[in-house]
């Protein structure tokens, strides 16, 4: 189902889940739909802040927006209680563009591959809450984790979506960070487990655990290296169109392996020397190898 809830029933979801809701003004109508369509909607999109100087604030920051991005800047505002303040409905501008491979992937609920483009605008087709953080190492309360993860499954379900509709904003949009200090891949297990009738895990801490392999390295990347790492760096080069091997990828760093990477470096932009097909700390970033 892509069809969008209207208010009411986006209201009447949010309240079944359990969280505390505060309406702010005319959040029914306010909206953006006069610049472009609202819908069909596909997924759920989490967000932080960033620096703030009081929650009330920020709230109303997202309800009006600023002379160079209107608001809303979303439809739900999560505090560090918990309370999920509602200030819009609607085409909200919370998205962006982003990347047309992630949205397919998560319209076919599938792994996403790398966010490497902003060739699709991501405004009609995500519900959007900000959640109140600096974005800058700020511990995320449980009360406001908690909240997150309802809100999330309360709308898959009400779709009939799983929690891989449920995706961060430094998912869809080259150069993001939020949710900072928050691993998506732990957030939609955590979604799953509400969707499932579990209760939400104790939170889903900072990063301690990277969620992405950490750059190992541009010397890792020699002849006779055997490792699980270069396997995953190879199937994330496949998800992302760029995959040069005739059988693999495997442990052992080959030249296919070079020459998908060099595939990869083109892909963002990079010539010449600079897609020598060695990673470098910015690509191996991008294309976000997990951990094995």
């Amino acid at each position: 189902m892509a069809q969008q809830l209207s208010a009411d029933q986006f209201l009447a979801v949010l309240k079944k889940a359990g969280v505390r809701v505060v309406e702010h003004g005319d959040w029914r109508t306010r909206n953006r739909n006069h610049k472009g369509p609202w819908g069909p909607v596909n997924g759920v999109m989490i967000h932080h802040t960033g620096p703030y100087a009081t929650e009330a604030a920020m709230v109303e920051l997202c309800r009006t927006g600023y002379t160079s991005l209107p608001g809303p800047l979303c439809h739900g505002v999560i505090d560090r209680t918990g309370t999920v303040h509602l200030v819009g409905y609607g085409r909200a501008n919370h998205a962006g563009s982003g990347d047309g491979d992630v949205l397919e992937a998560v319209i076919a609920e599938k792994a996403l591959p790398p966010d490497n483009e902003a060739d699709t605008d991501g405004n009609p087709h995500f519900y959007g809450f900000e959640c109140i953080n600096t974005g800058g190492g700020q511990a995320w309360p449980q009360a406001q984790l908690d909240a997150m993860y309802k809100v999330s499954a309360a709308l898959c379900q009400a779709h009939g979506w799983g929690a891989r509709s449920v995706i961060g904003h430094k998912e869809w949009q080259p150069g993001k960070t939020d949710p900072a200090g928050i691993s998506m891949d732990d957030f939609r297990t955590a979604v799953a487990k509400a969707i499932n009738g579990g209760q939400p895990p104790n939170g889903t801490p900072p990063e301690d655990t990277p969620e992405y392999a950490p750059f190992p390295g541009a010397d890792y990347f020699r002849p006779g290296r055997r490792s699980p790492l270069i396997t995953a760096m190879g199937e994330r080069l496949v998800a992302g169109g760029c995959g040069k091997y005739s059988e693999g990828p495997g442990p052992a760093w080959t030249d296919a392996d070079r020459r998908s990477y060099a595939a990869w470096q083109r892909k963002l932009g990079y010539t010449g020397d600079d897609a020598d097909g060695i990673p470098g700390p910015t690509s191996w970033a991008k294309l976000r190898v997990p951990t094995p």
